[in-house]
């Protein structure tokens, strides 16, 4: 058995500059296709190029993609990302499809080192009351109740909805409607009055 991930660096995972919080960024900033046009080992790169080259382009507007012919030699993927780590893949022999795979694999990583998780998980503010869970704060004789429960269904404070909101605007509606009719039939009396003496 290898001990070799010992010599790996260990540490937490970690979102670069907190990526998709406000919008999520490509962190794969180049990648350069090298391959060769007659050899028999860059046959899978060729397809990709020929096929779906184009595609991926148009799906990675960040991504600037070089292709640089090399005579009789074997053919690569060198990627660059954001924070300076370079990545080099030997694609000897692969098909379009592991072409592919392998270029969305490099897409999708932050371009940190690969390391060795000390845990399974991590917070950079530890509490004294262990791990938030949905139970923590809820009162203890929940752990005996049978549910469901009637009181916990739905949301704890509702809002209206648009149609009752839209019936309580029409009821005040009809209320100052009612008052200002009764203030009109209260003039309409006064005025009748007034001519009558």
């Amino acid at each position: 058995m290898s001990n070799s991930h010992l010599f790996m660096t260990s540490g937490f995972p970690r979102a670069p500059l907190k990526n998709g919080i406000g919008r999520y960024v490509c962190q794969l900033k180049r990648v350069t296709i090298k391959f060769c046009k007659t050899h028999g080992d860059s046959r899978g790169i060729r397809e990709f190029l020929e096929t779906e080259l184009i595609d991926f382009s148009r799906n990675n507007p960040g991504v600037v993609v070089y292709v640089k012919t090399r005579r009789h030699k074997s053919p690569s993927l060198n990627a660059e990302y954001l924070n300076g780590q370079k990545e080099y893949i030997n694609c000897h022999n692969f098909n379009k499809d592991e072409v592919n795979k392998w270029l969305h694999l490099l897409l999708s990583r932050s371009g940190k080192e690969v390391m060795r998780y000390r845990k399974m998980w991590h917070t950079e503010t530890p509490s004294i009351q262990g791990i938030w869970t949905p139970f923590t704060f809820k009162d203890p004789k929940l752990n005996l109740a049978s549910f469901p429960l009637n009181v916990y269904w739905g949301p704890p404070n509702p809002k209206p909805t648009a149609t009752e909101i839209i019936m309580e605007m029409f009821r005040k509606q009809q209320l100052e409607d009612k008052e200002t009719g009764d203030i009109e039939t209260d003039e309409k009396y006064n005025t009748k009055s007034s001519q009558a003496q």
